[in-house]
């Protein structure tokens, strides 16, 4: 008797996926809610569990695949089946099987890119040193380990004997590297073509829709970060040991939208067809960048956050990106949007809207610079803000005062979080 492996119902918005990677293969044992097989959708990564103990008697839908909700992936043979009888070992098994060294506990902690390069190479985890949280393996840490199989891998140079009469011979040039698991173009100029990610296909879709669709203007402003950087550094300490999460500059500016969403309306609205929704609520979402693309989760109610409650819900939300956990309802909704591209060093951007939301603030990389203060030149860490808001909804003159409004709070934090 076997037990059917079938893909879960989507979510309303969601009408199919691909199969992304299987964590076992045929004749592994597996226990009941263990993740099976992780299907990709244009959102989120879904996992599939066991529905019973035993073992995985044949996979039927493989990485690549498309499929739709109840569409079977795989077939199970329960515990009391598979004690019956032996397991099967067939040919599939016996080359992508991972070597029985492998730490399941390892694997299960590595993220989806990661556990894939690990399978199509056929690698032992447990000889793979982990740089992520807690020792986890990260793609580039599988990446590295294959460079260096491959360094080890290279026979070495026969010494050649010394002939003054034979001139040195150039060497070709070295092939550009390629990234590692797709397959090799021997060719001068090599090139790959790879199928493009469901989720970075839907991040081109609405990025495409964004430019269509909506009458989009960005005003900037710039900010004195010495009064929040001044706060940060007397209670930061004190802050990571009271609330378990280290104090960063993101819930500052969360706290600084909501406060300035309250009193503009029109920038915490949206467009729907002929209407205008006035959103009496801040949802807020934060973008994060994780390694199958750009994420906006959603920090519901967020007007009604604290400092502490804002970091420590970025910070799972960090986590659950990095390990494709993501969830539906947390990339649903959102009334507003921050991105930092700060992070990455980016000094001034003009960041697209997240549609049907009528702004967007994108936040830089803070630098030392000269201005101006009563007559007298000083140096002040400055960040540039960019604010991208919807023309056809919000008026220039409510984006600048949006704007001018955020800058203000910021360059005097304890009058915002004192609500005075």
């Amino acid at each position: 008797m076997t037990i059917e492996v079938k893909v879960p119902p989507f979510p309303e918005s969601i009408s199919d996926g691909v199969v992304a990677g299987w964590h076992k293969q045929p004749g592994e044992q597996v226990r009941r809610d263990e993740a099976l097989v992780d299907i990709e959708t244009d959102k989120v990564v879904l996992e599939v569990p066991a529905p019973e103990d035993g073992v995985l008697d044949s996979i039927l839908l493989d990485n690549g695949v498309t499929v739709v909700a109840d569409q079977v992936l795989g077939l199970l043979r329960p515990a009391q089946a598979a004690a019956q009888s032996p397991t099967p070992i067939d040919e599939r098994s016996a080359q992508q099987s991972p070597p029985p060294s492998q730490t399941p506990q390892k694997i299960a902690s590595m993220g989806p890119a990661a556990r894939k390069l690990v399978a199509d190479n056929q690698l032992d985890a447990g000889n793979i040193s982990g740089s992520g949280r807690d020792g986890r393996i990260t793609k580039a840490d599988v990446i590295d380990f294959l460079d260096r199989q491959t360094v080890e891998a290279a026979p070495p140079e026969s010494a050649a004997p010394e002939t003054a009469a034979t001139p040195a011979v150039p060497s070709a040039p070295e092939a550009p590297r390629l990234t590692p698991g797709l397959p090799e173009i021997e060719e001068d100029r090599p090139q790959q073509r790879v199928p493009m990610s469901r989720l970075r296909a839907r991040i081109a879709e609405r990025l495409l829709h964004a430019s269509q669709t909506t009458a989009m203007l960005t005003t900037f402003n710039e900010l004195n970060m010495q009064p929040v950087m001044d706060l940060r550094a007397r209670h930061r300490d004190e802050f990571e040991q009271r609330h378990g999460v280290r104090l960063g500059y993101m819930p500052f500016f969360v706290r600084a939208c909501a406060e300035a969403l309250k009193h503009h309306p029109d920038i915490n609205a949206s467009i729907d067809g002929e209407e205008i929704v006035y959103h009496g609520f801040c949802d807020i979402g934060i973008a994060i960048s994780s390694e199958r693309g750009l994420v906006v989760p959603i920090l519901r109610n967020a007007e009604y956050l604290s400092l502490a409650e804002v970091e420590s819900r970025i910070l799972d939300f960090s986590n659950k990106a990095r390990d494709g956990k993501l969830e539906i309802e947390d990339l649903t909704g959102g009334t507003f949007t921050i991105t930092n591209g700060g992070v990455f060093g980016s000094m001034l951007s003009t960041p697209i809207l997240n549609p049907p939301q009528s702004a967007i603030l994108g936040m830089h990389a803070i630098q030392e610079r000269a201005v101006v203060e009563a007559g007298q030149i000083v140096v002040r860490p400055i960040m540039y803000l960019a604010l991208t808001y919807d023309h056809r909804l919000v008026d220039g003159k409510s984006a600048v005062t949006f704007l001018k409004t955020i800058k203000e709070l910021l360059e005097d934090p304890a009058s915002m979080l004192l609500d005075l």
